[in-house]
Formats: structure tokens, C-alpha cells, sequence
């Protein structure tokens, strides 16, 4: 039987970072839009008190999402230069 390495190659780890990072940029992408569909449901019915809240936590949204692609691409960009 082997057993996997200790400490997996440079390339490898990188690739795993990448995975749970679109991982984390999905599940946000999904927050966003149901954000959305219920803010503009609560809006459509008269509710308009929370439109600024959700435009400013869909902001904090996007700016983590952003954070998250810039991440990806140094790793990617990392792991691409170590070859």
C-alpha cells in the first residue's frame, strides 16, 4: 500500500487551492443572486427599507468575489512559474 506524501508538489497544492477558492467564488455568486431575487421581491411589494442594506452587502459580495479571482490568478500565476 503507499502512502500519499507528506507535503504534495508545488503544483498540486496550488491546484487545490484554486479548487476551493472557485468553490468559495460559486457559493458567494449563488448568495448574490438569491440576495437579489428577494431584495427586488421585498422592493416590487412596497418594502423599500431593505434595498440600501442589500446593495451594500451585495457590494461586500462583489469586492469578495474579486478578492477571491485575484487570489486564483497570483496561484495560478505561481504555480505556472515554478515549472
Amino acid at each position: 500500500m503507499q502512502h500519499p506524501p507528506e507535503h504534495p508538489e508545488p503544483q498540486r497544492r496550488g491546484l487545490t487551492a484554486i479548487d476551493g477558492a472557485l468553490a468559495m467564488i460559486a457559493i458567494l455568486l449563488i448568495v448574490q443572486m438569491w440576495l437579489l431575487t428577494a431584495t427586488l421581491e421585498g422592493f416590487l411589494a412596497g418594502h423599500r427599507e431593505g434595498v440600501l442594506p442589500a446593495a451594500i452587502v451585495s457590494g461586500v459580495l462583489l469586492l469578495a468575489c474579486f478578492g477571491l479571482y485575484r487570489f486564483v490568478r497570483g496561484v495560478d500565476r505561481e504555480t505556472r512559474g515554478r515549472r
